[in-house]
């Protein structure tokens, strides 16, 4: 029997969550990096769990059996808005060249704050991770 995620995707508000953000900096960037994620995906954002916004599903084959999750979303950590880019950062090395001031994980991407990277070179991350996703 695989084992049930403890991050679901539910019925919480995306808005209400956004809106209860203390740092208005990280407000509006949580609102411009779902815009984006919006409109790479055609899919409105979800919660997932208490604090990640994802966008899409997929089903995929975990080491503990099938599971539902995210193709991609966002999460505004204390330190950091993270970024969850499923095909993984060193799936587009040539792109985060382009991106600006980051730090990554093998998944993550860390951000301070968005006017710190190029917001195209962003989208383009998005879009080449939710494709290859897509034609998994």
């Amino acid at each position: 029997m695989p084992k049930e995620p403890k991050t679901k995707l539910n019925d919480a508000s995306v808005a209400d969550f956004f809106d209860a953000i203390p740092d208005k900096e990280r407000r509006e960037d949580c609102r411009a990096v779902a815009k984006l994620m919006q409109k790479v995906t055609k899919a409105k954002p979800k919660m997932w769990g208490t604090s990640i916004v994802g966008f899409g599903t997929r089903v995929y084959q975990g080491s503990s059996g099938e599971a539902t999750w995210m193709e991609i979303g966002f999460s505004p950590r204390k330190a950091n808005l993270t970024l969850y880019i499923m095909t993984g950062v060193d799936a587009h090395p040539a792109l985060f060249k382009k991106l600006g001031k980051y730090k990554n994980g093998k998944g993550c991407l860390y951000l301070k704050h968005l006017s710190d990277i190029d917001l195209k070179v962003l989208e383009q991350i998005i879009t080449a991770s939710v494709k290859r996703i897509r034609n998994l």
